[in-house]
């Protein structure tokens, strides 16, 4: 896909340029930020580290801190993916 700006210098001459992923790009971005928060989150619920860790880090995961950031990460994966598909 290629996509020339208006105001950029040279475009007045025809130069043209591809952009990342297309026009996109902030769709995918919150598509894999908000998947792998949801991810991360859900994971550090279900199967919590198993090594050795020092006496100042936490057994678990804060379950409702986890819980709320795995539903704002589904959220935000859902919305991008609604929005790249309508788009």
């Amino acid at each position: 896909m290629t996509t020339s700006i208006p105001g950029r210098a040279g475009a007045h001459r025809g130069y043209r340029f591809d952009v990342f992923l297309g026009d996109d790009l902030l769709g995918w971005l919150v598509l894999a930020l908000g998947g792998a928060m949801a991810v991360g989150h859900v994971l550090a619920l279900v199967r919590p580290p198993g090594t050795k860790h020092d006496e100042a880090d936490l057994d678990r995961a804060p379950v409702v801190r986890s819980i709320v950031f795995a539903v704002v990460g589904t959220v935000l994966a859902v919305w991008a993916l609604a929005s790249l598909v309508s788009g």
